[in-house]
């Protein structure tokens, strides 16, 4: 079989069960360890010699195209397709009809992958291969039952596990596709229709990272593993006095004031103030353009850009979305809590989630696992043990 030489990234939708971080943003926009998903897939496809990229985006498109452009700076040519109405994976790939030809490469653009994940499809040995991956609890995906290497079935989370195979929405097919999918709005249908017409679909094991986004703490986990693979560096001031262990990478123009103490594994974006005498502990991303005032102590957590950071404030196992502003002696309290995102319930382990451009007073404490909405404004001295939505003010 041919060597594949491009790819469609699939980059629509929305990712609603990730609000509030997508309500203003597409879910592969969504920055882990201060890189949007779709870069992560963007930059294992090149790193794989596949240049003629195809981003078929929707939902707030016009993040991706400013962030990704032609493409140059990723060494790759993107060229966009439009999927004005997200109406499933079949429908989103049936944008690319026309600008493909022969094999090629389809990937979710909300999964982050390495070049090692998908080397091994680069040549795959059927026009039609799924990529699989194993996973203990299956019950989120498509699992796949397989005989000889051939697929047999897929069924949509299942209530019981038939198998241990997932799919991982990367494929190999040939452009014989787009004759197959017809009125189908999810490829797993399409694939479904062509084993019942006898076609041969090939499963390929993933041997790289693969991982999935799909509720707000899961960001916590791939911001883990992401971090476990940065490489030191300091391209910020270092004030006399910090004390740095283990792989920290600082960005240009970012300054540590004196005493304080930084663990990696841990990345601070560029133009930050941080200090003097503030605790950043493993597990933490921290982004552009960020202040955190003195005395202040985060651990295993995600701040997004232009956020500020009062004193002796105590973050963790949160996620603070761009532009908050927070007064002194702000408390995330972490643990385990049950948390409800759409009709689904969860037992997870965790500190404050929140949204874009909130404005916290003095004195606030959050419970675990609270959902803070975008733009929130909360006065001084408040206990939040409830959600809040967007725009609320709490005086």
């Amino acid at each position: 079989m041919e060597r594949i030489e491009q790819a469609v990234i699939l980059a629509a939708g929305e990712g609603q069960r990730l609000r509030p971080f997508t309500t203003s943003k597409p879910k592969v926009m969504i920055p882990i360890a201060n890189k949007p998903i779709l870069r992560y897939v963007i930059e294992a496809v090149a790193k794989n010699g596949i240049r003629k990229i195809k981003v078929v985006a929707g939902y707030r498109k016009e993040q991706v195209i400013d962030y990704f452009g032609a493409g140059d700076q990723f060494d790759v040519e993107i060229e966009y397709l439009v999927q004005k109405q997200q109406l499933g994976t079949a429908h989103a790939l049936k944008q690319a009809r026309g600008k493909v030809s022969g094999i090629f490469l389809v990937l979710s653009g909300d999964n982050i992958i390495e070049p090692d994940t998908i080397s091994k499809l680069i040549q795959p040995k059927q026009k039609t291969t799924i990529l699989v991956n194993e996973q203990k609890n299956v019950s989120k995906y498509g699992v796949i039952e397989a005989q000889d290497g051939l697929v047999t079935s897929i069924v949509e989370k299942p209530k019981e596990a038939l198998s241990h195979l997932v799919n991982t929405g990367i494929y190999a097919f040939s452009d014989e596709i787009f004759d197959l999918i017809k009125q189908e709005t999810d490829l797993t249908s399409v694939i479904r229709n062509m084993i019942s017409l006898g076609h041969a679909v090939q499963t390929c094991g993933a041997t790289g990272t693969w991982l999935d986004v799909v509720y707000p703490w899961d960001m916590l986990q791939l911001n883990d593993i992401a971090l476990a693979k940065i490489s030191p560096v300091t391209g910020g001031t270092l004030e006399s006095g910090v004390s740095i262990k283990g792989s920290v990478s600082i960005g240009k123009g970012t300054t540590i004031r004196s005493n304080s103490y930084i663990v990696g594994p841990a990345i601070i974006g560029e133009n930050c103030e941080i200090g003097p005498s503030v605790c950043i502990l493993p597990s933490t991303s921290i982004g552009n353009n960020v202040c955190i005032s003195p005395f202040t102590i985060i651990t295993n957590s995600i701040v997004a850009d232009n956020v500020e950071i009062g004193p002796s404030s105590t973050i963790q196992d949160s996620i603070i979305d761009k532009g908050c502003q927070m007064k002194g002696h702000f408390v995330t309290q972490s643990g385990e809590t049950e948390i409800k995102v759409e009709d689904e319930y969860h037992q997870v382990h965790i500190g404050a989630i929140m949204g874009e451009n909130c404005d916290i007073g003095n004195n606030v404490v959050t419970a675990p696992g609270i959902i803070v909405g975008n733009r929130c404004r909360i006065k001084a001295l408040k206990v939040l043990e409830a959600g809040i939505p967007d725009e609320s003010l709490v005086v």
